[in-house]
């Protein structure tokens, strides 16, 4: 059996990296695709749901979890625990697609357990604009706000260990671009070959 592709999707707070995998994953093309949700201490924010955007957890509960091997990898951000659970694993090996938001921290380690990755970087068109966008979301104090930025400059200058690159400047062409790099995964000939086998055994003469 083929395994599975493992897609790393990476980008500093305010990006738009989530809203972008939302919008992705409503396209049927796609519904195959499992998207990994992690694990995280931090406090549930508004129009969050557990479960669907994070497993919210306390802390004793994530240090149980972490002992107990349940995952991947794992780090404290900003005093916030979070972690990719180990269940993709088996996931990849059923020949599955995965989908996995993370930092560049933790697409580092994940690099050293998987071969069959692409990796996808989203930054925003400019400071100026990633400052407004963490503004606009509300949910930060203006010291968080100064730490994430600098956190956000951090990460952006690790761009060139990714595959993609997608700067989110206008959202529907960036759903395009993101959406564009998982699907075309799909028409390679190993996947064509598993998909379409009763049509193309006609060719074998």
């Amino acid at each position: 059996m083929s395994l599975g592709t493992l897609f790393i999707i990476s980008a500093p707070s305010g990006a738009g990296k989530t809203s972008l995998i939302k919008a992705v994953l409503k396209k049927k093309a796609l519904s195959e695709i499992f998207l990994s949700i992690s694990y995280t201490t931090r406090l549930i924010r508004p129009g969050e749901f557990n479960g669907k955007d994070y497993y919210f957890v306390s802390k004793e509960k994530f240090v149980e979890m972490k002992n107990k091997g349940k995952f991947l990898e794992y780090e404290k951000v900003f005093n916030n625990y979070y972690g990719t659970p180990s269940n993709i694993s088996k996931i990849l090996f059923n020949g599955i697609d995965v989908l996995l938001d993370i930092n560049w921290r933790g697409a580092k380690k994940i690099y050293t357990l998987f071969t069959k990755i692409k990796s996808i970087v989203i930054l925003p068109p400019s400071k100026k604009e990633l400052y407004k966008r963490l503004i606009l979301r509300n949910t930060d104090t203006h010291h968080a706000i100064k730490n994430r930025m600098k956190h956000s400059i951090d990460a952006m200058m690790h761009y060139k260990s990714y595959d993609f690159l997608i700067i989110n400047d206008n959202f529907n062409t960036a759903v395009k671009s993101l959406y564009s790099i998982i699907f075309t995964e799909s028409l390679y000939l190993r996947r064509q070959k598993k998909k379409f086998v009763h049509l193309l055994n006609i060719f074998n003469l």
